[in-house]
């Protein structure tokens, strides 16, 4: 039997780091950041990400705003950026990726950010807006799972602006997100799903948490 790979999204990457560091151009601001192997994207500025960037341009001024899976925090950075009176969360189950997002923010000054492992968010906090490269990989279900314990934090009139490559399956996952998650206990009730965008072979979702919510 072979050995098991190591993925993005485990919580200690067993692969060695080869940590470098690029210089690029991130939502329209020169940035330098340090990534590694063993992360999401670990050699470049993922395309999907560069389609959320540019489709997802009104972000809350103030609040708690979230970076659901991080990796090295290239979502994180950009809200930060756009938004330093908000507090951006930088989540993500992998403790390299943390550790890289944390080092970014601190290399190109944005003091808002705070990363943390899934866990160590208080589930009492409710985020303005939430963007996310979700992990397809991990499957349908744990995906299903993650989004059905993070999207109904939205804070009443919040969104959360998903990017999803078309042949990964957007189009079952908008489905599935304007059925209400196919939740019984109802937490998806209130969440109304559109697609904001379409560019390059990936789909942006955009799930808003109604006001009567």
């Amino acid at each position: 039997m072979s050995e098991q790979q190591p993925h993005y999204f485990d919580a200690d990457p067993a692969a060695p780091a080869r940590a470098r560091e690029l210089s690029l151009d991130l939502d329209g601001r020169a940035v330098r950041v340090r990534t590694a192997a063993g992360v999401f994207s670990g050699d470049r500025l993922d395309p999907g990400t560069a389609v959320l960037l540019r489709s997802a341009t009104d972000v809350p001024a103030g609040g708690d705003l979230l970076d659901l899976g991080c990796g090295w925090g290239p979502l994180a950075l950009a809200l930060a950026a756009r938004a330093p009176a908000a507090t951006v969360w930088a989540v993500d189950v992998n403790a390299r990726a943390r550790a890289l997002t944390a080092e970014n923010a601190a290399l190109n000054g944005l003091t808002n950010v705070r990363v943390a492992a899934p866990e160590d968010v208080d589930p009492a906090l409710r985020f303005a807006a939430v963007w996310s490269n979700p992990p397809i990989r991990i499957g349908k279900a744990a995906l299903h799972d993650l989004l059905r314990l993070w999207l109904p934090r939205l804070a009443t009139g919040g969104h959360a602006d998903l990017v999803v490559q078309r042949n990964l399956g957007a189009d079952s996952l908008h489905r599935w997100l304007a059925d209400g998650l196919d939740d019984p206990a109802g937490l998806g009730a209130h969440l109304a799903t559109t697609r904001l965008a379409s560019s390059k072979g990936y789909r942006v979702l955009r799930v808003r948490r109604d006001v009567s919510g």
